[in-house]
């Protein structure tokens, strides 16, 4: 099964929760502070396995969560750094979020991170000041979200076989090239894209059977819109057109039709290069003109008449390629990422007058800073009170409006406003 089109969720580690630990032993009977960080969450990487050809594992699979850090604990031991998880992928997948932005084009040989883990929590060590020397609270780590990914395939091939159904395309990569598609005389035979390698002389290159294009697959029509993304990391097309018209399709119309559906998809598959490929030309009958008649239209092209049948010309196509290829960049084309998934937030501060007259604080401030925060204790809520006023949460409050007796309500806790 051929799966170049997936939807998964990823996640990555949690970061583990710092340590509110005191010192305690045979010579320590009222130690200080000791409890160690919470460990950072596991990262999500993609990397490119040569081994892979499609999507097919992630048919089945749909979830992948890297391993969470681990807690803190006494005498300053920090927790565990959670394992990444690296996540194999065929080079060539496009990873885009929701909204089709490309995060990641892996068709490199690192891995590209794509989620970063939460952070440890502080222990109870770090919390220690002259005045604070028995904090009896901790942080607690950062909790990540889960995010749906979209992997899209794109093959990484030199030459991109393009054409009707029906016209050869499967019968010239198996005459061309170490592939064996499946081929039988009626519209569709093909359902995947076929790549082979072509070995000529000390020459090799990679092409691609694109199959299902017809009229309206640039807006979704039969299976082309599926595939043309497959043609847009090929260096150049070969146009397999049935020069025969035994199927009874005009060879002149149907290569517009296909040239019009490039165009349409992507300006830049059509400006690439092409070479067309006249096949089937074994049936014509001696006193044809189909071929010149063909050359006369379109006199700009390189244009090889071929029988993938019976072999002949494919020679001569094999050469013909080659030459096109010698004139074009082995760059790989790639999708331009960057666009960061779990962008972390630690320094937006908002604060509105809900409809019940309450002051509703949030932001990534209050988040960054709750994590610290143990209510029930008496240090810990001292600290906290520090911080509303050394992070300038208070002036935020007075500009808003608020006063003393108006009710304030942080991270879902209703606090009363003391000047």
């Amino acid at each position: 099964m051929f799966v170049d089109y997936a939807v998964i969720t990823i996640k990555a580690g949690n970061g583990g929760d710092g340590s509110a630990h005191f010192l305690r032993d045979a010579h320590h009977i009222a130690g200080g502070p000791d409890g160690g960080n919470g460990g950072k969450g596991g990262d999500v990487y993609f990397v490119a396995d040569p081994q892979k050809s499609n999507l097919v594992d992630f048919y089945y699979t749909k979830k992948f969560v890297a391993g969470n850090g681990g807690n803190g604990g006494g005498q300053n031991c920090n927790g565990k750094r959670g394992e990444d998880l690296i996540i194999k992928v065929p080079r060539g997948t496009v990873i885009k979020d929701k909204q089709g932005n490309v995060i990641a084009d892996i068709i490199g040989d690192e891995p590209v991170r794509v989620l970063r883990g939460g952070k440890g929590g502080r222990g109870n060590t770090f919390y220690a000041t002259a005045t604070r020397q028995t904090p009896n609270f901790a942080q607690t780590g950062e909790l990540v979200k889960a995010y749906k990914v979209v992997l899209e395939l794109k093959l990484i091939a030199d030459v991109g076989l393009v054409g009707l159904p029906n016209v050869g395309k499967s019968t010239v990569l198996s005459s061309v090239s170490n592939a064996k598609p499946k081929i039988a005389n009626y519209h569709f035979t093909t359902l995947d894209p076929n790549v082979g390698v072509v070995k000529y002389k000390d020459k090799a290159f990679v092409v691609a059977d694109i199959p299902g294009l017809i009229e309206g697959a640039s807006e979704g029509a039969g299976l082309g819109h599926k595939f043309l993304r497959h043609i847009e990391r090929t260096r150049m097309l070969v146009h397999v057109v049935d020069i025969s018209g035994i199927e009874g399709t005009d060879p002149v119309a149907s290569f517009k039709l296909i040239n019009e559906e490039l165009r349409k998809y992507s300006d830049k598959l059509a400006s690439k290069k092409m070479i067309i490929a006249l096949n089937k030309c074994d049936l014509l009958p001696p006193e044809s003109t189909a071929i010149d008649d063909f050359r006369r239209q379109f006199p700009d092209y390189t244009i090889v008449p071929i029988s993938a049948a019976t072999m002949k010309g494919v020679e001569d196509l094999i050469i013909e390629i080659l030459k096109v290829l010698n004139t074009l960049p082995v760059e790989i084309e790639h999708e331009e990422g960057g666009f960061v998934l779990d962008e972390r937030d630690v320094t937006s501060l908002n604060v509105e007058l809900n409809e019940d007259g309450v002051y509703v604080v949030s932001g990534g401030k209050i988040d960054e800073l709750v994590r610290g925060i143990v209510l029930t204790d008496t240090q810990s809520f001292a600290y906290f009170q520090k911080r509303l006023k050394k992070d300038g949460i208070i002036d935020k409050l007075k500009e808003a409006g608020a006063k003393e007796g108006d009710d304030v309500m942080i991270n879902n806790i209703m606090f009363t406003m003391v000047d």
